[in-house]
């Protein structure tokens, strides 16, 4: 698929050891969605905190004023946000179809589009962190660009047919979390200067995505579904569509049962072999808590017995070698939702997990965004 023109409004801007009795991944029947669960009900919301993705205006402030005071912790987590802008280039054209593989199976566009979620994302924090319009400036270029020249996915020969929608749940809300900045932020009381015209076709890129891929993902009763709720909280934000942030609220409450043991065991480990995927379930459950949490509602964080915590805590087990399925080491990569999870809990499992990798940046594969150490490490007012 060749890349569309460069549209004209673009040219010039340029994530205590447990024993192993209680955590042994073994591959059992996946419960009923709901089973043994602990009623859960999301705060009334009739109208969003804005900023309200991972961040807010006062929480952005804090950390702003630290690095810009000297703070040394939090000088060297923004610079792997530094690190990330000065090491991918910033894009001069978009696709407007996004081709997608399984499996790690990759394409031009499909690297770009997700390297974008996060590049935009870093964009927007530098723009908090200096007050500079020329990082505003850039974030607005890049998601203008997807948002105008984006049609729709598709997939390489023998792919998933079903990609789409996990790729769409995995970049939007990456996106959104920037446009949120962008859209609501203010230094000195100033905003971006995101027009209301852009804002609205940004929308419409996230109907498009939302409707059209996202709400599709089959039943899996794995990440994939963990992923899509958190994405259609995101959009829920940004729309300010109270229907569509319960819509995942509510598929998340019912999956928990299904991807979290009540012993913390996260049937991925042992399923998938390996230690990311069991990661992305925790990862999107600790981002849509926060979402929830920022909104006035901590009912995610503490479900089903705090279910979140307790599947940090066998991923703990996990990097110590010791439920059985033995596919992580101290060094596998630890996702940003860690950081967020430990500002939430603030427990020894998931402050050793941090500490392996502190500061904590990007995903190598840049499926969720990052940054999480600077945004949220030591940021009691989230």
């Amino acid at each position: 698929m060749k890349k569309t023109k460069t549209p004209p409004w673009l040219m010039g801007i340029g994530l205590v050891v447990l024993s192993t009795s209680f955590f042994q991944c073994e591959k059992k029947a996946a419960p009923v969605a709901g089973e043994n669960q602990t009623a859960a009900r999301a705060a009334t919301i009739t109208s969003f905190v804005h900023p309200g993705v991972l961040n807010t205006q006062a929480s952005l402030e804090q950390v702003a004023g630290e690095v810009n005071g000297g703070d040394p912790g939090r000088l060297a987590s923004y610079q792997k946000v530094l690190d990330f802008i000065n090491t991918h280039d910033y894009p001069t054209t978009f696709y407007a179809t996004v081709v997608v593989g399984s499996n790690g199976a990759t394409t031009p566009s499909k690297s770009q589009i997700r390297k974008d979620a996060e590049l935009v994302y870093a964009l927007a924090l530098r723009w908090t962190k200096t007050g500079n319009f020329q990082y505003a400036t850039q974030a607005i270029g890049i998601l203008n660009g997807w948002a105008y020249t984006f049609q729709n996915y598709d997939i390489l020969a023998g792919a998933n047919p079903n990609q789409p929608a996990l790729e769409a749940s995995w970049t939007t809300p990456s996106f959104v979390a920037a446009a949120e900045i962008i859209r609501y932020y203010k230094v000195n009381g100033q905003g971006a200067g995101w027009s209301d015209a852009d804002i609205a076709q940004f929308s419409n890129y996230l109907n498009n995505v939302k409707n059209n891929y996202i709400n599709n993902i089959p039943q899996y009763n794995n990440n994939w579904n963990a992923s899509a709720g958190y994405a259609k909280m995101a959009i829920g934000i940004f729309l300010n569509s109270t229907t569509v942030y319960q819509n995942g609220y509510n598929a998340l409450v019912a999956l928990m049962p299904s991807v979290i043991n009540a012993d913390g065991t996260l049937p991925e480990l042992c399923d998938r072999q390996d230690c990311v995927h069991y990661q992305y379930t925790l990862t999107a459950y600790a981002y849509a808590a926060e979402l929830a949490r920022i909104q006035g509602d901590n009912s995610l964080w503490t479900v089903n017995s705090s279910r979140i915590r307790a599947g940090y805590d066998f991923m703990r087990a996990a990097y110590n070698r010791t439920t059985g399925c033995n596919y992580c080491t101290t060094s596998s990569p630890v996702f940003p939702g860690t950081e967020v999870a430990y500002n939430y809990y603030k427990t020894s499992n998931l402050q050793y997990l941090r500490e392996l990798q502190d500061p904590l940046g990007v995903p190598n594969d840049n499926t969720f965004l990052g940054f999480t150490t600077y945004t949220h490490f030591n940021v009691p007012g989230l």
